[in-house]
């Protein structure tokens, strides 16, 4: 194989690549997606990063650490569990029947 040829084979290799990436990004998008497919929203409380600052740093006097945080003043957001992703509020719908027994 000529020089002209091997030069041709790697130029597409790094275009294959680089077009792979472009691909995975996009579909990413700074979001996760569900089983379903369907794309989920950012955690409100945490901004889809999935921690908030720590209680041990609200009233702390300069010292930082417990166990829920290990010392970095930071712990897992509530309101997503440290997804970042926002969760659907479970609903019980109840229907009562318009028949008499």
């Amino acid at each position: 194989m000529g020089p002209i040829v091997l030069a041709s084979q790697l130029a597409t290799g790094i275009g294959v690549v680089a077009t792979a990436m472009l691909v995975k990004s996009a579909m990413e998008g700074g979001k996760t997606m569900a089983g379903s497919g369907a794309w989920r929203p950012r955690c409100a409380a945490c901004n889809g990063t999935g921690r908030v600052a720590c209680l041990c740093s609200r009233w702390s006097d300069g010292d930082l650490g417990c166990r829920t945080c290990a010392g970095s003043g930071r712990m897992p957001c509530r309101s997503c569990g440290g997804s970042g992703t926002g969760r659907p509020l479970p609903a019980q719908i109840s229907m009562r029947s318009s028949r008499s027994p």
